[in-house]
């Protein structure tokens, strides 16, 4: 309880901290996910918010590229490149 009570902490600043300092932002993203893992606690949607190979927090139009095609959500990461695909319904 107190990991998940922490990650979501952590995500809470890396919203903030993404807009003026994005380094702070994926430190913080790094953190959560080792709480996550250590404690083995799923982050559940909240891992759709962040890069899974960098660990850039997903600002829409800013640092990453929303779009909906085909029943799957497209996200694409401005830091790395890579393509992130979700279904949707």
């Amino acid at each position: 309880r107190i990991a998940k009570e922490r990650i979501a902490i952590l995500f809470d600043e890396a919203a903030k901290a993404a807009k003026e300092d994005p380094e702070l932002a994926k430190r913080y993203m790094k953190l959560a996910k080792r709480i996550g893992m250590r404690y083995n606690v799923r982050l559940g949607k909240l891992r759709r918010r962040f890069c899974r190979y960098c660990y850039n927090y997903f600002l829409p139009g800013k640092t990453s590229i929303h779009r909906l095609k085909n029943g799957r959500i497209t996200i694409k990461c401005l830091s790395c490149n890579k393509v992130i695909r979700y279904p949707y319904r």
